[in-house]
């Protein structure tokens, strides 16, 4: 039986909220481009964890994620952009830059493991 790999699972189901958040920019508050940059870069950071997995060597996963890791950095930037420009209100914004923090840690841990891990075997 396969185990929960938490940071997919994380970084999914913050994808989902992100388009979400993007409907509701473009839908309620007209809002096109701060919008579109969070759509991208949110949106991107569970499909470079995914190519990670699917990663054809450990150099390969290392780099990946390492994408992945910007992407949630710039996401975000993006969602307090948001909220200091008052797109997003202050519980909106709290809800959702949580997940992205909380992707963001996990990542460099997984990074910091595999560094470990790869040091361990040179």
């Amino acid at each position: 039986m396969k185990t929960e790999n938490i940071i997919q699972t994380k970084s999914y189901a913050l994808a989902v909220r992100i388009v979400r958040l993007y409907q509701h920019l473009s839908t309620e508050k007209k809002e096109y481009v701060l919008s579109k940059q969070v759509l991208r870069c949110g949106t991107s950071i569970g499909a470079n964890v995914e190519e990670a997995i699917g990663g054809q060597s450990r150099a390969d996963f290392v780099a990946k994620l390492a994408i992945a890791y910007k992407e949630a950095r710039e996401t975000s930037y993006w969602l307090r952009l948001l909220k200091d420009t008052d797109y997003l209100t202050a519980a909106q914004f709290e809800s959702i830059h949580a997940d992205a923090e909380e992707i963001c840690r996990i990542i460099a841990a997984i990074q910091k493991s595999t560094k470990e891990k790869s040091d361990a075997n040179s």
